[in-house]
């Protein structure tokens, strides 16, 4: 009850809308999709109408498509450890689940594909990898999640946003997927290629 009324009391609280505003404006002059995150989820949490919510989302997709753009023209890499490089990778990365869980698997495979070229983490770059080889094995969203992801998360990392716990270690995993693997090499060499 209480947290419904402090809802209650932001939407009327003058301070809080006009930083809202601010946030808005900033996000588009800056083309800042860690601002658009900030911004989505105030509105969420103060359940604004879902046009609002559409459009905010929208511009995180459309810019960090944007960005990925330049990034794979200019051999760029994403940093997990910028904020704003984080929040564009997140944002391509949930857009690529949205597009597998739709069964868009051309979509999704390009799209981890895509960020296992453009992120530096080796980690998270690896994840992106088995995400990718899972959908050319012919996985379905389902199955991916059932089958292959641990879901014990610790969301106290900064790459969360990434699902990146398997019930196999990767090594087992990359070879167990080493025909899609190789595939998805020669993929990559070719962006590799590409950006030379």
């Amino acid at each position: 009850m209480q947290e419904n009324m402090n809802i209650e009391e932001l939407k009327q609280n003058k301070e809080f809308l006009d930083f809202l505003k601010t946030l808005e404006t900033q996000m588009k002059e800056e083309s800042s999709i860690a601002k658009g995150y900030q911004l989505l989820d105030a509105k969420i949490l103060m359940g604004n109408n879902e046009d609002e919510v559409n459009d905010v989302f929208t511009f995180l997709v459309t810019t960090a498509f944007d960005k990925l753009s330049d990034h794979l023209a200019n051999n760029i890499k994403f940093d997990i450890n910028n904020s704003e490089d984080l929040a564009t990778a997140r944002a391509l990365y949930e857009h690529a689940m949205q597009s597998f869980s739709e069964d868009d698997k051309k979509r999704a495979k390009e799209l981890f594909l895509a960020l296992t070229h453009t992120i530096s983490d080796e980690s998270v770059k690896e994840t992106m990898l088995i995400h990718a080889v899972a959908v050319m094995a012919g996985y379905s969203f389902d199955e991916f999640i059932e089958k292959l992801v641990d879901n014990d998360i610790d969301m106290t990392e900064n790459v969360s946003y990434f699902i990146q716990n398997f019930t196999q270690p990767n090594s087992i995993l990359l070879a167990m997927f080493s025909k899609y693997v190789k595939e998805a090499n020669e993929i990559l060499d070719k962006l590799e290629g590409t950006n030379k």
